[in-house]
């Protein structure tokens, strides 16, 4: 209670010159002591803390080679297996791909419309070949699961930006329902709608974590590796540089 801003820089700054933490921990722990002054001593601390901060380190990020990718690929099974191609093939974010609707899938023109990606953007990406008829049976098997859906009066997916208020009735279109729905219903918390979700994220790690070990992949391989891997390799197969970005949806060039 005595202590004060002096105090609390130098406890940071021994985490950020002695402790070697994060940055990110070094946040953590002047939000914690923030919290604390201001409403648990009810003393808010007026006095700018000027500490030294912990750098942030910016890692590397993980490429696979091309043989690893395709060995990772063939150590994977069903929509997993799926899934993780589009990463790869298309250059998706896991979330991305976990959200596509049918109606994102354009076969005709081998393109992928990403919706509300990074930065709240839409952008096109490619739909490798190779991937169509693999996706296309597998949406033959979604929606015999949504028609089952319907014949039990459900069947409805969220919709995005009020859509669900001025097209009441839309959300139990084929068109607007998930790719990769989920396997059970849930409740959804916005609506408090018994819904069936698109699937977790976490399933798709922990499949890809499985499928390196199985590879033998002695690298830490993530969805994230796969969308690196895509960039990489397109860049070493000729594609420039700007093109590459567009995919990705990335804006500055140096990420």
């Amino acid at each position: 209670r005595h202590m004060g801003a002096q105090e609390i820089e130098i406890y940071l700054t021994h985490l950020a010159a002695r402790a070697k933490v994060a940055a990110s921990t070094q946040n953590q722990a002047l939000n914690a002591l923030l919290f604390l002054y201001k409403y648990v001593l009810h003393k808010p601390l007026d006095d700018p803390i000027h500490a030294l901060r912990a750098k942030r380190r910016k890692p590397i990020p993980v490429v696979l080679s091309q043989r690893e990718a395709q060995r990772l690929l063939d150590s994977m099974q069903g929509q997993n297996q799926l899934m993780a191609q589009l990463l790869y093939g298309s250059g998706l974010r896991v979330s991305e791909c976990l959200r596509l609707r049918v109606k994102d899938l354009d076969f005709d023109q081998k393109q992928i419309v990403v919706r509300d990606g990074k930065g709240a953007k839409d952008r096109i990406t490619m739909l490798p070949l190779s991937l169509i008829q693999p996706i296309q049976l597998h949406l033959r098997h979604v929606r015999a699961i949504h028609q089952g859906d319907l014949r039990k009066s459900m069947g409805e997916v969220y919709l995005p930006h009020a859509l669900e208020r001025k097209y009441p009735n839309i959300s139990r279109e084929w068109i607007w329902q998930w790719v990769f729905p989920s396997r059970n219903f849930s409740t959804d918390p916005r609506s408090g709608r018994l819904r069936r979700h698109h699937r977790a994220p976490s399933t798709l790690r922990r499949a890809i974590r499985a499928a390196a070990k199985i590879a033998a992949i002695q690298k830490h391989v993530t969805p994230h590796t796969l969308r690196h891997s895509f960039a990489t390799h397109l860049l070493e197969n000729g594609y420039d540089i700007r093109t590459v970005q567009e995919l990705l949806g990335h804006r500055d060039l140096k990420t």
